[in-house]
C-alpha cells in the first residue's frame, strides 16, 4: 500500500512495541561520544546527511554536522545549517493561533465560517478550528489527491487561490469523529491568521514568534530569497543523489513551508518552558493530547505526544514531538519535559530514520540499552537493480537477507517497489513485492501493493486474488476493498460484520506478557474488545474470526490461542510482517 507523501512526518508508528536489537556499545563512553558513534554510523550506510542537536536538562550536549549541506560545492552540514521544515511548520501555525485566541480575537470552538465567510457553509458550519488543529475535521489532505505533485506542486498560488482546490470537496468523515492527518487543515489555518491580522502568515511567524525568541536564523523558505547558509535538498537514485524535485512554496504554506537551524529550534524549544509568547492557561492546551492519532501517540495542537519505551527496560518517557518531510528534507524535533531534553534532526537527503535514531538517542541520553544501525537490505538491492537490472537485484537479496549486519524491513522494500514504479519499472516492483510476501507471509500490505502492481500490468485476477488476500488479513483495508469493486470483484463476503459472543470474549481477558516488563491488558466493555499495552492507551479491536481480532488505528492484528485443554494461554502479535507471542499471566 502505497504511502502518499506530504509534508508530515513518517506516521508509521508501532502499535505495540519496536523490536530492538540492543547494542553493546560501552557506557564508559560520554553521552556526546555515544550519539557521535550512532549519528556517523548511520551517515556511514547513507541513513543520515545533515544537522543534530541534543540537550539535557536545558543544556546543549552534543551539536555536529554531518555530510553535505551542498555535494555541488562540498559545503558541509552544521548545526547553523537551514533545513526546510515540513510539518514541523504546524507547531508554528497553532501557535500562532493560540495566541490570537488568548487575545480575544478567536474561538477555538467557533465554526471556520466564523472567520472566512466565502468557505462553503454546509462544511465550514460544522467544521472548528479545533478541528483544523487536530486533523479531526474530515477535509481531504491535498497532497494525498491524485497526480497533485505531478501537475500542481510546481504552481504558485495565493493562499485564497489554493483553498479552492481542495473546500468543496465531500468531507471524508463527520467532523470531530476520527483522526486524520490533513494538510489541507493546517493550510486553512494560515488563511484564518492572514484574515484576522491582516498581514500574511510569513509577518506574522515574524512578529509574534521569531523576533521576539530571537531565531534570526529562522522563515519563511521563498524560493526567490538569497538565504546564507541554506541546504540543499537531494533525494537517493541508484548509488547516487539527485537534486529533489521543485516545488513552489506557496503549496505547503502554514503546513508547511519554514526552514530553520538546529540551534535555532533549541531556542523555541527553551521558550516553550516559559509564558514569553504565550500564557501558562493557552501554552497547557497547546499540548494537551486531543485523540489517538498513530499507534501509542496523540496529537496535541501541532504535536504528537506519548510514551516511548527505553529500550528493553520498563522504563517509559513522555514524548512531544513532530516531524516532517518535503521534497529533499525530512525532520523531527522531540522533546521531554520530565528532564528537559531535546533532540532536533534535520536531515537533507530524504527519507532518513529519523524516529529510529530519535529512540537510540534517547536511550543514550537516559543510560539505557539502544539499538545500532543496520545496512539496509533494501538500500542494497535497489542499487543493484538499477545498475545491473532486478535478476542481479534478487540474486543479490538472497545472498545478503539473512546477514548479520543487514536488516530487512518491510517498509523499506515496500518503498523500494514504489519508487520502481514511479520510475515506470513495475514489472521490476511487482517482483520486488513477490520478495516481501515470501519474507513477510502474513503481512496485509504486502499483498496490497503486490495487487497495486499486477493492476497497472493489466493482470486483474492475479491483482483481485492478492487484493482478496490483504483484506482477509486486515478486514479493515478500506482501499483494498475499493480496488476491488474497481476491478469488478463481488466484495460482499469481506464487508459482512463477524459477531463474537461475550462468553468467548471473556476468555480473552486478563494480561499477557509480550516482552520482560511489557504487558498486553485485555478487557472488554459490553461486546467491545478493548486492549492497553504498557504505557500506552486504550485500543478497540474487532473480530476477523472468533479467535483473530484487528486494530483500526494501524495494521496489526492479535490472536488468542488455546493450549491442549482448550484453555487460551497466550496471544500472537502479528504486525509489520513480524509476530511476537506472549503468555498469559496468572490472575
Amino acid at each position: 500500500m502505497k504511502s502518499q507523501f506530504d509534508f508530515s512526518h513518517a506516521k508509521q508508528a508501532l502499535f505495540l512495541l519496536a523490536l530492538l536489537v540492543c547494542s553493546s556499545v560501552s557506557f564508559s563512553q560520554s553521552k556526546a561520544e555515544k550519539i557521535d558513534q550512532l549519528i556517523s554510523k548511520y551517515q556511514d550506510y547513507g541513513k543520515f546527511n545533515g544537522s543534530v542537536l541534543v540537550s539535557k536538562k536545558g543544556k546543549v550536549i552534543f551539536k555536529k554536522g554531518y555530510g553535505m549541506a551542498n555535494m555541488e560545492w562540498d559545503i558541509p552540514n552544521a548545526p547553523n545549517t537551514k533545513h526546510r521544515l515540513g510539518s514541523i511548520t504546524k507547531q508554528f501555525s497553532a501557535m500562532l493561533i493560540l495566541q490570537l485566541a488568548e487575545a480575544g480575537k478567536l474561538d477555538l470552538q467557533a465554526p471556520i465560517s466564523t472567520y472566512l465567510p466565502e468557505y462553503p457553509k454546509e462544511t465550514g458550519d460544522i467544521i472548528t478550528v479545533h478541528h483544523l488543529l487536530t486533523h479531526t475535521s474530515g477535509i481531504p489532505n491535498y497532497t494525498s489527491f491524485p497526480k497533485f505533485f505531478e501537475e500542481e506542486s510546481r504552481n504558485p498560488y495565493t493562499p485564497d487561490e489554493f483553498v479552492k482546490k481542495f473546500y468543496e470537496k465531500e468531507l471524508d468523515f463527520e467532523p470531530g469523529k476520527q483522526f486524520s492527518y490533513s494538510n489541507s487543515g493546517y493550510f486553512l489555518l494560515g488563511v484564518i491568521v492572514e484574515k484576522l491580522t491582516g498581514n500574511t502568515y510569513e509577518e506574522q511567524l515574524h512578529e509574534k514568534i521569531f523576533t521576539p525568541l530571537n531565531m534570526t536564523a529562522t522563515g519563511y523558505d521563498n524560493h526567490a530569497d538569497i538565504l546564507k547558509n541554506r541546504a540543499t535538498g537531494y533525494e537517493k537514485q541508484g548509488g547516487g543523489y539527485v537534486n529533489s524535485a521543485y516545488l513552489d512554496m506557496s503549496i505547503p504554506y502554514a503546513a508547511g513551508s519554514m526552514y530553520s537551524t538546529a540551534e535555532d529550534l533549541y531556542l523555541w524549544d527553551q521558550a516553550l518552558y516559559g509564558n514569553k509568547i504565550l500564557s501558562k492557561k493557552y501554552m497547557d492546551l497547546f499540548f494537551k493530547p486531543y485523540i489517538s492519532a498513530w499507534g501509542d501517540n496523540h496529537y496535541a495542537y501541532g504535536w504528537g505526544v506519548g510514551y516511548e519505551n527505553l529500550g528493553k527496560s520498563k522504563d517509559s518517557i513522555y514524548v512531544i514531538a513532530h516531524g516532517g518531510g518535503i521534497n529533499g528534507f525530512n525532520t523531527n524535533i522531540a522533546r521531554t519535559p520530565s528532564d528537559k531534553s531535546l533532540i532536533v534532526l534535520l536531515n537533507n537527503t530524504g527519507g532518513a530514520p529519523l524516529q529510529s535514531m530519535t529512540k537510540a538517542i534517547l536511550g543514550i541520553i537516559n543510560d539505557k540499552e539502544y539499538s545500532m544501525p543496520k545496512k539496509s537490505v533494501a538500500d542494497a538491492v535497489y542499487d543493484v537493480i538499477e545498475i545491473e537490472g532486478i535478476d542481479a537485484g534478487i540474486t543479490h537479496y538472497k545472498s545478503i537477507k539473512a546477514n548479520e549486519t543487514y536488516t530487512l524491513s518491510e517498509s523499506e522494500m515496500n518503498d523500494m517497489g514504489y519508487k520502481l514504479m514511479r520510475n515506470e519499472k513495475v514489472e521490476e516492483a511487482a517482483k520486488v513485492f513477490e520478495l516481501i510476501i515470501e519474507a513477510f507471509p502474513k503481512s496485509s500490505n504486502a499483498y496490497d501493493s503486490y495487487g497495486e502492481a499486477l493492476m497497472t500490468l493489466g493482470q486483474n485476477d492475479l491483482a483481485i486474488k492478492n487484493y482478496r488476500k490483504s483484506v482477509e488479513l486486515n478486514p479493515n483495508n478500506q482501499s483494498g476493498i475499493e480496488h476491488l469493486k474497481d476491478l469488478g470483484d463481488d466484495v460482499s463476503d469481506l464487508v459482512k460484520e463477524i459477531k463474537v459472543s461475550e462468553a468467548i470474549l471473556d476468555t480473552y481477558l486478563g494480561k499477557y506478557e509480550l516482552m520482560p516488563g511489557f504487558v498486553l491488558t485485555v478487557t472488554r466493555e459490553g461486546s467491545q474488545l478493548k486492549t492497553q499495552a504498557t504505557g500506552q492507551p486504550v485500543f478497540d479491536v474487532f473480530p476477523k474470526s472468533e479467535t483473530e481480532f484487528y486494530l483500526k488505528v494501524v495494521t496489526a492484528q492479535l490472536t488468542f490461542n488455546k493450549n491442549e485443554a482448550g484453555v487460551v494461554d497466550s496471544v500472537t502479535l502479528l504486525q509489520g510482517g513480524r509476530e511476537i507471542t506472549g503468555k498469559k499471566l496468572a490472575e
